[in-house]
C-alpha cells in the first residue's frame, strides 16, 4: 500500500533513506527492562515529490515516544541555555514585548527557555506532553499546559503575541494541524517563531544520526513555505543558526498581517532550488552517503579494537543511538558511555545496550579514545573533557566523516 504525504496527500514513492528497524531513540532501559522484549520499529524516510516534505514511512504513536519518564532535558547543554537567553533576549527587543503580552511556547520542556521571560516579568505558559519536564518547569514557576499541542488542545488556549517552537516542528505526526493551532493561538498581529534542523544540511553533512522516530519529518524552508501558506500563514524572516548542526529558525505571520517580508526567505528558498532540493535526485542520492559514514564508524571501532585501544562515549543522545543501532554497536566494542544527565545515568542505551554513566567515571577509566556523539556540541566536551586531552585522550566524532584529534 502506498502511503501519502502527510501534508499534500501525494503518493509517496521517493526513498530518501532506510536504517532497518530501531528502538525509540529516548526509551532508555533499566537493567530490568533487559529481562523482557524490546519493542523495535522501522525507520525509514519518503520525500514527496510535490510538496518536498520529508517524513517517516511509519511512525509510532506519539504517546509510546513521549512518556512520563521521557529523559531528554533541554538544560543540560550550557550551550543550549545561552542559545535560549539570547533569543529571548532578541525578541523581547524586537517585538517590544512587556508585562502586557503573552508569551508561549510548544514543547517547552524543562522551562530553559521561558524562565527567560519569567525573569523580564513577561506572562508565559508552556504547553509540554511529558510529566517529567512538565514539573521541572513548573519547580521554576513557569506555566505549564501538560498535554499534547494541536486544535483540540488550542481552542482551549488564550492567544499570543509569541509563540516559540524550538526542535518541536519535526517531532509532530499530524503537521497540518499542528500548524493550523499554531494560527488558532496566535494573535492578529502576534508571531510565530520555529526552529529545526534544515534538510540540506542534513544532507550536504552527511547527518543521518539525526533520523529517529520522534523526528517524523525533515524539514526544508520551501516545503515549510507551502506547509505555512496553506494554513493562511507567511513566512517573513528566516535565520540560519548553528544549533543541531545547521538549523533555520523562521519567522511567521498570519498571511494578513502587517510583518514586511524580508528578502532571507526568498534568498534561502533560491539556495535550496539551487542545491536541487526541487528535484528527485537530492533525495535518492543520500543513502550511500549515509552508508559511508556508518562504515567508517564501524571500521575504526573494530580497529581501535583490534589494536587494545580503550573507547568510551561522551552523550548518550539519540544521534549516537541512531548510528550505534544502524552500524550494529554493542558494548563489546563500546563497552560505556558518560552522560551528565542525572535521568539517563545508570540505564542502557536502547537497541546497543550499552551502560550509561555519570562522567567521573571517565576520569576513573581514561579511555584512549572519546567518542562525541552528540557531535553538535563537540566543542563544549572537550573543553570540558580538557584533562583527559592532556593526558592523552583522543577525541572522535564520525559525523560528517570520521574525525579523531592529534
Amino acid at each position: 500500500m502506498t502511503q501519502l504525504c502527510r501534508h499534500c496527500a501525494a503518493p509517496l514513492s521517493i526513498r530518501f533513506l532506510d536504517l532497518g528497524f530501531a528502538p525509540p531513540s529516548n526509551a532508555y532501559l533499566t537493567p530490568e527492562d533487559l529481562q523482557k522484549p524490546e519493542v523495535t520499529f522501522p525507520l525509514r524516510l519518503l520525500a514527496c515529490g510535490t510538496c518536498r516534505l520529508v517524513q517517516t514511512e511509519d511512525f509510532a504513536a506519539a504517546d509510546a515516544l513521549f512518556t512520563e519518564d521521557y529523559a531528554y532535558f533541554s538544560s543540560t547543554s550550557q550551550g543550549w541555555l545561552d542559545h535560549a537567553a539570547r533569543y529571548a533576549d532578541m525578541a523581547i527587543e524586537r517585538f517590544g514585548l512587556g508585562p502586557k503580552s503573552h508569551v508561549m511556547e510548544v514543547a517547552s520542556n524543562d522551562g530553559y527557555l521561558l524562565k527567560n521571560f519569567v525573569a523580564k516579568g513577561i506572562p508565559c505558559v508552556g504547553v509540554e506532553p511529558t510529566q517529567s519536564t512538565a514539573d521541572a518547569a513548573r519547580a521554576q514557576g513557569i506555566p505549564v499546559v501538560q498535554d499534547f499541542f494541536g486544535m483540540e488542545l488550542a481552542a482551549t488556549l488564550d492567544q499570543a503575541d509569541l509563540i516559540a517552537g524550538n526542535n518541536v516542528y519535526a517531532h509532530v505526526p499530524d503537521i497540518n494541524d499542528f500548524t493550523a493551532a499554531l494560527k488558532a493561538t496566535l494573535k492578529p498581529q502576534g508571531v510565530i517563531t520555529l526552529e529545526f534542523p534544515h534538510l540540506m544540511q542534513l544532507v550536504t553533512l552527511r547527518q543521518f544520526d539525526t533520523v529517529y522516530h520522534e523526528h517524523f519529518s525533515y524539514l526544508s524552508l520551501l516545503a515549510v513555505d507551502r506547509i505555512f501558506a496553506a494554513a493562511g500563514l507567511r513566512i517573513f524572516d528566516v535565520e540560519e543558526l548553528p544549533t543541531h548542526g545547521g538549523s533555520l529558525r523562521i519567522f511567521g505571520c498570519h498571511d494578513t498581517a502587517d510583518h514586511a517580508q524580508h528578502g532571507s526567505v526568498a534568498a534561502l528558498m533560491e539556495r535550496e532550488r539551487a542545491n536541487g532540493m526541487d528535484g528527485d535526485d537530492f533525495y535518492l542520492a543520500f543513502q550511500s552517503q549515509a552508508d559511508d559514514v556508518k562504515n567508517d564508524f564501524l571500521r575504526f571501532l573494530l580497529q581501535a579494537k583490534a589494536e587494545g585501544k580503550s573507547v568510551a562515549g561522551y552523550g548518550a543522545a539519540a544521534k549516537g543511538n541512531t548510528i550505534m543501532n544502524y552500524a550494529g554497536v554493542r558494548p563489546d566494542l563500546l563497552p560505556f558511555i558518560c552522560d551528565a544527565a542525572p535521568a539517563k545515568i545508570g540505564k542502557l542505551m536502547p537497541g546497543s545496550h550499552i551502560p550509561i554513566l555519570a562522567p567521573a567515571a571517565l576520569r576513573e577509566n581514561r579511555p584512549d579514545y572519546l567518542i562525541i556523539l552528540p557531535w553538535n556540541i563537540a566543542a563544549e566536551v572537550k573543553t570540558q573533557c580538557s584533562d583527559l586531552a592532556a593526558l592523552g585522550t583522543r577525541f572522535v566524532t564520525a559525523v560528517p566523516k570520521l574525525q579523531v584529534s592529534e
